[in-house]
């Protein structure tokens, strides 16, 4: 199948075709028509999967068959999105695939300041793509009415309720019409999910493109048993080594984020960390110099990465393995995306074994094990606890006094080695007000 079988405006497909794609992926060739047909959609797809072309082509397509809207002072949709890197990146697919039509959308997101944002709210837009907190700040101050939204979208909706905004989503559902389209995108179908969706859709077609937990077939994993304390200097010696000039590394806390980055930087390779703590403009800024290779290195918590999309991100690297299995084919799937390799490296201590039991239990497969002379794990070293961050809604994750980054927790003895693009937007972050 092709974008031109579908049933696309012509402006619209040319906006596809400027992007270098004429093959829809699995999700875009199931979704584009039952949005088209004004169904409303419950559809399971991880990221990198094209999900959000998937839903802005045909909602583009519908709204392009009305008037423009230079003076238009209700917005017609309204995405919502967990995270104010994946609403700009939303908000980017709009602009980029709208680009030949008369459509306005604005993006809202906290961070930033209210301002501008209100100014183009009041100037009339068609779609808006918000973070919850934001828009309810607009909501409280008066400079949105919603009770012209035609179609909404709850995109990464999973990652929403973990992230604690079911309260504010249910406000924002209470000021929508009662007779619009809605669309619904998960990575997972969990009862919450499903529990959502009784009282949003109504008799909603349901699409699933993935096998939930499913990784990517184009990403080669592989793991190296390392001591905590030279974990470091395994990873830049693997960059170094490897001339990996683009890598997304994963740590479990903020602080280690900056620890790892600095350290990184104090060896020659050029490093940026990206977590909750940082501005948005400082976010904003890692992100793009890594996109553009300014940045070879970009140290990243689950919370900061939600929203990051590359198209061929060669390298992943768990420089810290995640408390949630879950989390794992999340962030693996950050490279090997729409039907490019990549590789995926995790560095682990003897603290970690349960979580790598876990992630391989998730997965039904032991993932290779590898060994660099050198950093062979020393076997005395007993294994320290690792607190697991709390659940509720803007907990701090935390980690036992053993687990901060250079302290002397070593790990097990290494085991041997075992022997057409399409659009695609993606990516972890925990909840805040303004996010």
């Amino acid at each position: 199948m092709k974008f031109t079988e579908l049933g696309l405006d012509a402006g619209i497909l040319r906006a596809v075709a400027d992007q270098g794609y004429d093959t829809p992926t699995p999700i875009q060739a199931q979704a584009i028509p039952v949005v088209l047909a004004g169904r409303d959609l419950m559809a399971a797809a991880q990221t990198g999967t094209g999900k959000t072309a998937g839903f802005v082509l045909p909602m583009l397509q519908l709204f392009s068959q009305g008037s423009a809207s230079s003076k238009r002072s209700k917005p017609r949709a309204l995405v919502l999105a967990p995270t104010r890197e994946l609403a700009i990146q939303v908000q980017e697919s709009v602009r980029t695939y709208g680009k030949h039509l008369s459509l306005r959308s604005t993006p809202i997101f906290g961070g930033v300041g209210i301002g501008p944002q209100t100014s183009a709210l009041r100037a009339g837009v068609d779609i808006v793509v918000a973070t919850p907190g934001r828009l309810l700040d607009h909501i409280n101050q008066r400079n949105i009415d919603l009770s012209g939204i035609e179609i909404l979208v709850l995109d990464e909706a999973d990652r929403m309720l973990d992230m604690g905004f079911i309260r504010d989503i249910r406000k924002i559902l209470a000021l929508l019409p009662k007779k619009k389209q809605s669309l619904l995108f998960s990575a997972t179908f969990s009862e919450e999910i499903r529990t959502l969706a009784t009282g949003l859709l109504d008799n909603p077609v349901s699409v699933e493109v993935a096998r939930r937990n499913a990784t990517a077939e184009g990403v080669t994993q592989c793991l190296y048993y390392v001591d905590r304390e030279r974990k470091r200097d395994l990873l830049v010696r693997l960059i170094g080594d490897n001339n990996w000039h683009q890598v997304l590394v994963f740590t479990r806390t903020k602080h280690g984020a900056d620890a790892l980055a600095e350290r990184l930087t104090k060896s020659g390779i050029s490093a940026a960390a990206l977590h909750g703590n940082k501005s948005q403009g400082q976010r904003t800024r890692a992100l793009d110099d890594f996109k553009r290779l300014k940045t070879n290195v970009l140290v990243a918590t689950d919370i900061a990465a939600r929203g990051i999309d590359i198209d061929e991100l060669p390298h992943v690297v768990n420089f810290d393995l995640p408390n949630v299995a879950e989390d794992y084919v999340h962030r693996i799937g950050r490279t090997g995306r729409a039907g490019s390799s990549g590789e995926a490296t995790s560095l682990v201590c003897i603290d970690e074994h349960k979580l790598l039991r876990d992630i391989e239990k998730l997965l039904k497969r032991e993932i290779e094990k590898r060994m660099l002379p050198g950093f062979e794990p020393d076997p005395s070293i007993k294994a320290e606890p690792i607190m697991k961050p709390r659940t509720s809604r803007g907990a701090r994750q935390t980690t036992s006094p053993g687990k901060a980054h250079g302290t002397t927790s070593r790990s097990a003895p290494p085991a041997t080695k075992a022997n057409h693009r399409a659009p695609s937007r993606g990516a972890h972050h925990t909840g805040s007000r303004h996010q």
